[in-house]
This record gives C-alpha cells, structure tokens and sequence, in this order.
C-alpha cells in the first residue's frame, strides 16, 4: 500500500489493522526469500527475491492482505 508523506491526515481519520489470528494490533517487519533458477534468471547462479512484508509481533501471523500473491502460503 503506497505512502504519501504529503498527506495531511489525523490518526481519527484511520482505521487500525490487526492480527487475523489474536488481534494484535503491531506488526514486525519480515522478508519472504523466494529462489529463482539460474536458468530462469538467465544468470550464472540462482537468484533470491527479497519480499518484504509484516508479521504478528505476538503470534507471528502474517495475515491475507501481506503475504505475497500466488505462494500459496
């Protein structure tokens, strides 16, 4: 979900996000690696995809809305 800096908005105007599973309302920031063949990539050796996204800080959830599309995760 893209930030603008510029915005001016009041957290009143917000709606929290919380964990799927407990509620939790805080997230830890968390990577998804995925692999790539060279062969794929057309490189000499495998590549990595660094995913960013967000986890539970409490229950380690990861929930719908941030995991990477099409992983089946």
């Amino acid at each position: 979900m893209p930030q603008n800096p510029n915005l001016n908005i009041t957290m009143d105007k917000t709606t929290p996000i919380v964990c799927e599973d407990c509620q939790n309302e805080t997230f830890n920031q968390v990577t998804f690696l995925r692999e790539v063949s060279k062969f794929i990539a057309g490189t000499d050796q495998d590549a990595l995809i660094p995913i960013p996204s967000f986890a539970c800080s409490k229950c380690g959830h990861v929930n719908e809305k941030f995991q990477p599309k099409n992983l089946g995760v």
